[in-house]
């Protein structure tokens, strides 16, 4: 049975609520790390074997535009997305491709002073996300 957070979730942003759709978004709000399709995909696939990469990817674009989830960019061509709602940034190792949430209330408030003052020509800033690169010391594994 779906998630009720996840089925109120779907029908607030006025989307069908069908088992693909439940079943995308539990896996990426469940798991612990910043999962790419592929990863997505896999994990859908546990519960429905036979769904086609596409339409998992559909539903990625769909839940993207509705403001859902988002795409996290990494340095090399995988794109990885986070259902996390709450204002945070993200580190970023190049050797592991590992992303971690990072929350900082400091941070958040120099950006928000700074773009408020800051008037850049024929542009609204919304939101500003940092990704910060750098290199983790603890060997944790590396990102699925």
């Amino acid at each position: 049975m779906p998630d009720k957070e996840v089925i109120k979730i779907l029908a607030e942003k006025d989307l069908r609520i069908t088992p693909q759709r439940t079943a995308v978004l539990e896996v990426i709000m469940n798991l612990d790390f910043h999962p790419a399709a592929d990863d997505i995909v896999n994990y859908i696939r546990l519960s429905f074997p036979h769904v086609p990469f596409g339409t998992v990817y559909k539903i990625l674009d769909t839940f993207v535009k509705k403001g859902i989830i988002q795409r996290v960019k990494t340095n090399g061509d995988t794109i990885r997305f986070d259902a996390v709602k709450d204002q945070h940034h993200h580190l970023y190792c190049d050797e592991s491709d590992r992303i971690e949430d990072y929350y900082d209330d400091e941070l958040n408030k120099i950006l928000n002073n700074y773009f408020r003052k800051k008037k850049i020509p024929d542009f609204t800033v919304t939101g500003c996300k940092v990704q910060i690169s750098g290199k983790f010391s603890d060997k944790k594994p590396k990102e699925k």
